[in-house]
This record gives C-alpha cells, structure tokens and sequence, in this order.
C-alpha cells in the first residue's frame, strides 16, 4: 500500500475533569457515557485526553523504554511466560521493525520489581520509580473509561466491572525503515485483550480501519493517548461495540517508541453477551466462550488466518 493513507479524526473525549466519586450520575457524566459508547460502536476507538498524567511523566517513561530497548537482545528475550502477550516478542520476518516486552500483571509492585531485576540485575530504582506511577494512573483512566461504558448500557448498579481482568503493560519500539520509506511496522489486527490504552511519542504510525475498511491514520495530539476495543468486549457487548482494526506503518527516519495497557482477563474467565444487551432489536450474536481457548485458538495457524471471534457467532 502506498503512503497516501489520509489523516482522520475520531472522537477526543476529556476525562481529564471527571472524578467517579463527585462525578458519576450526573447529568454531564451522563453526556460523557454516551460519547464514548457512540465512539466505541461507531469507530471502535477514540482519543483520550486526560491530564492528571502530565507530559513530564511521559517524557520520563519514554526515556526509560529507550533505556529498555538499548540493552542486548540476549537481555531481552529473558522476558518469558507461558501466557500469549506476556512476553518478549520481536525479530519477525514480516514485521522486523517490532520488538515488546511484557509485565504482567503490571499493577503488582512485585512484578514491576521482578521485571526491573530480569533486566537490570544490578538493580534500576529509576525505572521502578518511573513505571509504577504510570501504570496506577493508566489503572485510574481504565477504570473510568470502563465505568462510563457499563453507565452507558445501564449496568452501573448491577455489575462493578465488565470482566476480571489484570493490567498487562507492553513497551514497544519500532526501528526506522530502510530509506525511511513506508512500510509496516506492526501488522493488521484487532487485540485479543478486553482493551487497550496506548500511548505513544511525537512519532506518528498507528492507523485504523475503518467500518467501510479504508485505512485512516491517527494524528492525536500531544500526550494524549487512545482507546481501542478489543475483541472481547465486542462479544461481551454483543456486537454493539466494535472491534477495531488498527496496525502501525513506519515512515522516516525516527524510530517509534509506544506503551500500551491492556486488561488481561483472568484464566478462566468466560466471555458472554450481557443478557441485558439481548433483545429483540439486538439477538444474541455470539456464544459464549472460554477465553483461554478464544486467546489459543486466535494464535493457531487455523485461528490466525481468519478473525478468530467470527467463529463464534451464533449462526
């Protein structure tokens, strides 16, 4: 594909005012529930701005990702785990300019430390220091972006969360191009964890699709990140909300540094439609399923060659 993918606006949501606790059942929360249920079936996304995480904090993280990225390969694939996503992933053949590694359960001071020491075995207080403030504050916007979505269909007093689900934080880079011309840098995909907040430096590469499957890139403005629907809260909300496709395209010369949050569902955790969200208007659209065996069968060579959650809709 050529470089002429157009820019392209989806919808920028504030949070950076909103407090559940003063906040949540007001009438402008109210307006926000709906904005962001209206972005995530519409576009499958949008963009955050949320200033209780300032640019300082983010130059800080990036600079210590750098530092990350910097050390030996053979450093870097010390990141293992038996669980898909949750460790180090990189020199792929279709996709050379991508290396990640993974914490688990990112929320845990102890796994934040074990990943610190598995890197750095002299020690790196820095970069325990720089993490764990900002895994606590993406926590802190996942939970309200999670609770204006349950606000949004009405579950609010009914349940307190979508599913049980852990943070997992993946620290990517992606190398310049050769030529620094344009090409992929991370392949299409929609993400198998419930969701996503990414956050990137000043270089852009993230695109979308959208639903009449032009590609669009995003611009989003400086320090403010964005929010993706992953396949599992698509199922969850009975296909109402949309799944988005997204992938990252690389062009000049700088290389691309990105962090993302994902809540894991926990082993054996069992996604299904909300009875609430079936109706005559909306018939139950897909089954219920285990989520490993979803996460196992997606990464299967059958699994990988179609979209995984279209399997199991109700035919």
């Amino acid at each position: 594909m050529g470089s002429d993918c157009l820019s392209f606006q989806i919808p920028v949501i504030d949070f950076s005012k909103v407090s559940l606790k003063h906040d949540r059942g007001s009438e402008g929360w109210h307006r926000l529930c709906i904005k962001v249920r209206e972005a995530c079936e519409n576009y499958g996304c949008f963009e955050v701005v949320y200033d209780k995480i300032l640019p300082k904090s983010q130059a800080e993280t990036f600079s210590i990702v750098k530092e990350l990225f910097a050390l030996p390969l053979e450093k870097k694939l010390r990141n293992v785990n038996s669980n898909p996503f949750h460790a180090y992933a990189g020199q792929f053949t279709q996709a050379p300019l991508y290396e990640s590694c993974a914490i688990s359960d990112a929320s845990d001071s102890d796994e934040v430390r074990n990943f610190v020491e598995l890197m750095w075995p002299d020690g790196h207080d820095h970069f325990r220091q720089t993490i764990s403030p900002m895994i606590e504050q993406l926590d802190e916007l996942n939970s309200l972006i999670e609770k204006s979505i349950l606000d949004s269909f009405g579950l609010g007093g009914k349940i307190d969360s979508i599913m049980a689900c852990k943070t997992l934080l993946r620290l990517q880079r992606y190398k310049a191009p050769p030529n620094g011309d344009y090409v992929n840098g991370l392949d299409a995909h929609t993400d198998k964890l419930l969701s996503a907040i990414l956050c990137a430096d000043q270089v852009f590469g993230l695109e979308v699709q959208t639903k009449d499957g032009q590609w669009h890139k995003l611009s989003p403005s400086p320090n403010s990140f964005i929010f993706i629907v992953g396949d599992p809260l698509m199922a969850w909300s009975n296909g109402r909300l949309h799944s988005a496709k997204h992938r990252v395209m690389m062009k000049g010369h700088e290389e691309r540094y990105s962090l993302a949050a994902f809540p894991a569902p926990v082993e054996g955790t069992v996604v299904r439609p909300q009875k609430e969200l079936v109706d005559e208007e909306h018939p139950q659209f897909y089954k219920e399923f285990d989520y490993t065996d979803f996460i196992k069968f997606s990464l299967s060579k059958d699994g990988m060659a179609i979209d995984a959650l279209a399997t199991y809709k109700l035919s």
